[in-house]
């Protein structure tokens, strides 16, 4: 269908991509849902755990490359350092660079619950992922990029 041709209701949902992007959706939700399940016995919650994970093995960071790196909004990503301090796995602390930015770092307890709950995890996730091969993993990376940029 060339840009000239008009879509209707009838042929809109005819469009070849649509299959496509309903995969996509179902994909992503049984992702996340799988992801949220490997919670289900500790005292994170997916974002709080995405944040923990985020922050391991750095010197901590701020706000802004937290959310460059994580899949939190900026509106929701302060309540949930909000509540990683409130429950003593963080803290803010004035960033030696530019002091008006806030550089959040893991607490010793933080530290703690990363090397503990960040290999649990990823194990829990390989377990699914290993049932792919190393060749389709490759190529659904391949397909998955260009769709990325295609949608840029």
């Amino acid at each position: 269908m060339s840009r000239a041709e008009t879509l209707t209701a009838k042929n809109a949902s005819q469009q070849a991509f649509f299959p496509l992007m309903r995969e996509l959706v179902r994909t992503y939700q049984a992702f996340a849902s799988l992801d949220a399940a490997g919670y289900h016995d500790t005292e994170l919650t997916v974002s709080q755990a995405d944040v923990i994970f985020t922050l391991g093995n750095t010197p901590g960071m701020t706000f802004k490359e937290i959310g460059e790196q994580t899949l939190i909004t900026k509106g929701t990503l302060t309540g949930v350092i909000d509540r990683l301090e409130e429950k003593g796995l963080v803290s803010r602390k004035a960033d030696i660079d530019d002091r008006r930015c806030m550089r959040v770092i893991l607490t010793a307890r933080g530290e703690k619950v990363f090397q503990k709950e960040f290999p649990r995890q990823v194990g829990f996730l390989k377990s699914h992922f290993d049932r792919l091969s190393k060749k389709e993993m490759q190529q659904t990376i391949l397909v998955l990029q260009k769709l990325r940029t295609a949608l840029s």
